[in-house]
């Protein structure tokens, strides 16, 4: 949705009729109840005033945020599930006695990353020679060349952000992209603004650098000399940076040029060299995302002095190695990030460790993980379930009232040839030449790193891999990727509140198939819609249709832009107009489809809900949480997500099933009248 997080039936009536599970008619098992459970609720809320306190307000009382955590809900509990089962499984494999190639490289890289005195042994040891390395930098060639050598060595990025993919206008071709980068606090905006937040994070992050600069050798003058270096650069490049927003537009970030022709924006940049040194060969051409900031990096490199560049790639390097490091260096990264997110007590190294394989092998764990935990019949279901909506979307776009004809025949082109991936990929990655040694933690993350980068700027010149899968298995997310025209949905949110075998078909419905809804819409929201069937950015619609439109996402934006956090931080609803279409879109989507199973027609409650009240409140439990104030700050700068209860409370007020599923009246606080309610797909 991503649902950050997830992206996401049928006439035939092929899933209620065909599973026992799912409003065959058969009696519904007696322990629904735990599916939605009252003593979550707060029945003291009127539904109408606000529906996410209602179906969560007990809940959100009886569960603070966990002193390692910066927020907790729905989402939270499966991923903590999942790093459980994750230890569970690395753990044996580093007991193995006669491990095969898989269990022993990641038995390895988790018992290295449990040894935490090997680690503090070696100190700063692991990036001497690289800090050695730039401080015999003497002029902007040589911070070109440093670049380059920390990327293809797995020594993290600096200055701007380079990659292989494909081709936004031509995607069965895989082209060099070259984006504005270069800084490490989480938005421009807390370099630029001086609100007071903004302000005592800027002072937390120099007290940072200065703490980490003194870890590797330098007196108090020195790191206070070189912390004021980075935050110069560093803010420097936030003003020529893109925000957000302006990046939501996905032909604002397009600009494909010739390598000569970049170069003749750059002069102390020749890109040919660039490439060719961060092992990106045969390409004749790049995209480049903000090409004003690659001119102001090219005026930094004539302009910026070589004790400074020194001060500045210092810090992205021991930024990139600081969590592998000695203790002194993750505490003080820790230190840093609590004082953005409010987080209170380091993360347990086991879950550290079981992430960070997760993330840096996770087809080897990924495969084990299938293996133990996931049931064949969810993928069966899936499978199922997502033609149904596929479907119960195709009528609702064929049925639009504000839409041509000729732009109804592109979309349902689109929508009929998303393509679907489900729980795990078809084909496991082997991270061919990758090895791991169990007293050699930082050098397991460096080669980890280094396939991963090779994996990726290798792609230059093969055909475009459209099976490759972008969430591990037991990722607790969803997608949906518009230049490939494909949604997934990994292994790990195949579990309840989202989809629970045992469960009544309003849960399901409120929960996996909102999600899969959700997964589809963003196929057609703000972004998604620029993009055809194959995943070509091009334009598809007609004028008349695209101004209808916007003129309805404006009022979602609108809407957003009306809710706040902490009394008065207001949501972004431009930076969140993508996830707020795909919510209102998913749920409107998966309400439909619940109409034509059994258990809706039939009528009957449990625990005193109608099943219509079942779908709704099973939809609003799945964004439950508590957020740490400083984390929701944070995330309402960087996050294209809404929070949790305005994703339960927003898109509800725009569907018409809800207002009669708990006669919701006007003088309700959520009461919006009929002609007011946004309806899109």
């Amino acid at each position: 949705m991503k649902i950050k997080h997830p992206h996401y039936f049928l006439v035939t009536g092929l899933l209620a009729g065909s599973m026992a599970w799912a409003g065959s008619g058969n009696p519904l098992p007696k322990d629904q109840i735990k599916y939605i459970n009252k003593s979550n609720m707060d029945l003291n809320v009127k539904p109408g005033n606000n529906f996410y306190q209602y179906a969560n307000g007990n809940w959100v009382k009886t569960n603070p945020v966990p002193a390692s955590k910066t927020r907790w809900g729905s989402f939270d509990e499966l991923r903590e599930e999942s790093s459980k089962r994750l230890q569970t499984l690395l753990e044996t494999a580093a007991k193995s006695k006669n491990p095969d190639r898989k269990t022993q490289i990641i038995g390895a890289f988790y018992a290295s990353g449990m040894d935490s005195s090997a680690i503090e042994a070696k100190g700063y040891q692991p990036i001497k020679a690289d800090l050695e390395k730039i401080n015999q930098i003497s002029n902007g060639a040589d911070v070109l060349n440093m670049i380059a050598y920390m990327r293809v060595n797995g020594a993290g990025g600096a200055l701007f952000g380079t990659g292989v993919g494909p081709d936004r206008k031509n995607v069965m071709k895989y082209i060099p992209n070259i984006s504005q980068g270069g800084t490490s606090l989480p938005d421009r905006d807390y370099y630029l603004n001086n609100d007071p937040r903004s302000t005592a994070i800027r002072n937390a992050y120099k007290n940072y650098l200065k703490k980490m600069f003194g870890l590797i050798g330098q007196d108090a003058t020195a790191a206070s000399t070189s912390a004021d270096a980075v935050l110069k650069i560093e803010t420097e490049l936030a003003r020529a940076q893109m925000s957000r927003i302006q990046m939501r537009d996905p032909n604002s970030t397009y600009h494909k040029f010739a390598i000569a022709e970049l170069n003749a924006t750059t002069p102390h940049i020749n890109w040919g060299e660039v490439l060719v040194n961060s092992k990106i060969m045969g390409a004749d051409s790049v995209l480049a995302g903000n090409p004003s900031f690659l001119k102001k990096v090219d005026e930094m490199l004539g302009t910026v002095s070589p004790a400074e560049w020194k001060a500045y790639l210092s810090w992205h390097l021991v930024r990139a190695a600081a969590p592998y490091l000695s203790d002194a260096f993750v505490k003080a990264d820790f230190e840093f990030n609590s004082a953005l997110s409010g987080q209170k007590v380091q993360t347990p190294r086991w879950q550290r460790m079981s992430n960070l394989i997760d993330r840096m092998l996770g087809d080897m764990v990924g495969e084990l993980y299938v293996a133990k935990y996931f049931k064949p019949e969810a993928k069966e279901y899936m499978v199922k379930m997502v033609n149904n909506l596929q479907s119960t979307f195709a009528e609702r776009i064929k049925r639009l009232d504000w839409m041509s004809a000729e732009t109804k025949a592109k979309a349902l082109e689109k929508l009929n040839a998303i393509a679907k991936k489900i729980a795990y990929p078809d084909k496991w990655k082997s991270y061919e030449g990758v090895t791991a040694s169990k007293d050699d933690f930082f050098g397991n993350v460096r080669r980890a790193s280094i396939w991963a980068y090779n994996n990726n700027v290798n792609r230059m010149g093969k055909p475009v891999d459209r099976k490759e899968m972008g969430m591990t298995p037991p990722t607790i997310n969803a997608s949906y990727n518009p230049s490939s025209n494909d949604i997934t949905f990994p292994a790990g949110i195949l579990q309840f509140p989202f989809f629970d075998f045992g469960a009544d078909d309003a849960v399901n419905y409120g929960g996996i198939a909102a999600v899969i809804g959700h997964e589809m819409t963003h196929g057609f929201d703000d972004q998604g819609r620029q993009f055809d069937a194959v995943g070509n950015l091009r334009d598809w619609w007609t004028k008349e249709d695209a101004d209808k439109f916007k003129a309805k996402a404006d009022e979602v934006v609108a809407q957003y832009n009306g809710f706040t956090i902490l009394d008065t931080v207001h949501v972004q609803g431009k930076l969140t107009l993508g996830e707020n279409l795909a919510d209102l879109g998913g749920l409107s989507m998966a309400y439909e489809a619940f109409t034509k199973t059994a258990q809706y027609k039939q009528g009957k409650k449990i625990d005193g809900f109608t099943p219509q009240q079942r779908f709704f409140l099973s939809w609003a439990q799945i964004w439950r949480n508590n957020t740490l104030p400083e984390t929701a700050q944070n995330l309402i700068k960087t996050d294209p997500h809404s929070p949790g209860e305005y994703r339960a409370n927003g898109p509800v007020t725009n569907i018409d099933a809800w207002y009669e599923a708990f006669n919701i009246k006007e003088g309700d606080k959520l009461y919006k009248p009929k002609e007011q309610r946004t309806r899109i797909w």
